[in-house]
């Protein structure tokens, strides 16, 4: 069996589709999958050994230049045409993903029913839509999703995303155990935490000899990340760049501590140690899916409020009163913890 699968972005989204793919691959025989994603995450798609081709569309990019790159979508979209699919899922739930389908011609279309996609006016363009209500992490939705499209029953196993056996066969995973990554940039200011909480972790790391890698995109990361690292030389800021630079850092990492960000999703599906900080947003929808993963959630009551600004101290800058109360210490013992480095009396 063909599918066309259309998951066009984010980096979390494109993550939580791994473990459906490797469902899927386990459940079909002669299963072959072509996924279609914007340019921007095609090297996500291209991680999962179930994925045979990749078609990758300059969704972003024609935001910002339309009459420069539609010859170029147009071109990538009629690509789909032909290609011998015996049906289409789109999981993702929006107008845009539902028009990719509609032009691949690709037909049936599944993908979710009114009331459980993200965007209900995108149903109209399915010929077959799956009842799965938003009351179940984003992972279960899309495998229900997966398994209702193609016939196979829900499998009860854990979530697999299908990554690790294959990291060093692409040359992703050359060694494992490469210091410790802190993801500190979010989209949202209310799901950053503070430098000084950062900068704990990082000199207890320091303390037990551990390395530290930073990301950093953009002016306000940038400037965070220097504040994590002045005056610790065990930390080191990688120099900006795309997903290809930063996918071989976090596969190699020992372990690492996330903010709500598609990175910490990442180290998550790599199997690598990972612990996740959550404050305004709910990890039973959109948390840590992975083998050895820890979420630290707010115990306040206004948590989580799903706000990108905080009603409670509005003017926090960065650091919301909801993920300032998590401590280093305590996030510093939990990776020590799941990294198993000895206490201090040497136990």
């Amino acid at each position: 069996m063909r599918v066309l699968l259309v998951k066009l972005s984010s980096l979390g989204d494109v993550v939580h589709t791994y473990p459906a793919v490797t469902d899927a691959v386990r459940a079909v025989p002669g299963f072959e999958l072509d996924w279609v994603v914007d340019e921007a995450f095609a090297p996500l798609a291209r991680l999962h050994p179930g994925v045979r081709q990749v078609i990758a569309l300059p969704i972003r990019r024609m935001k910002k230049a339309p009459r420069e790159t539609l010859a170029e979508m147009k071109a990538a979209v009629g690509a789909l045409r032909g290609g011998g699919y015996d049906l289409l899922i789109d999981a993702q739930g929006l107008m845009k993903s539902a028009l990719v389908g509609v032009f691949s011609g690709v037909k049936p279309r599944h993908g979710f029913a009114r009331g459980s996609a993200r965007e209900s006016m995108a149903t109209w363009f399915y010929q077959v839509g799956h009842d799965i209500p938003e009351t179940e992490h984003m992972v279960t939705r899309i495998r229900r999703l997966f398994a209702a499209s193609l016939g196979y029953p829900m499998p009860t196993t854990a979530a697999d995303a299908g990554l690790v056996p294959d990291l060093a066969n692409r040359g992703i995973r050359e060694r494992s155990g490469d210091g410790v990554v802190l993801i500190h940039g979010t989209s949202w200011t209310t799901k950053t935490w503070t430098v000084e909480g950062w900068r704990g972790v990082a000199e207890r790391c320091a303390a037990a000899g551990l390395d530290v890698k930073l990301f950093a995109h953009g002016a306000t990361e940038t400037e965070r990340a220097a504040k994590i690292a002045a005056g610790l030389p065990n930390v080191e800021q990688v120099p900006a760049g795309g997903l290809e630079g930063l996918i071989p850092v976090i596969a190699n990492a020992a372990g690492v501590v996330t903010v709500d960000t598609g990175l910490g999703h990442l180290a998550a599906a790599f199997g690598i140690p990972t612990l996740g900080l959550y404050g305004p947003t709910n990890p039973g929808l959109t948390g840590l899916v992975g083998p050895d993963v820890e979420e630290f959630v707010s115990t306040r009551s206004c948590a989580p409020c799903e706000q990108t600004s905080c009603r409670i101290k509005p003017d926090f800058g960065e650091g919301p009163p909801c993920l300032a109360d998590q401590s280093p210490e305590r996030v510093w013992q939990a990776l020590a913890a799941r990294l198993r480095l000895p206490s201090p009396d040497g136990t």
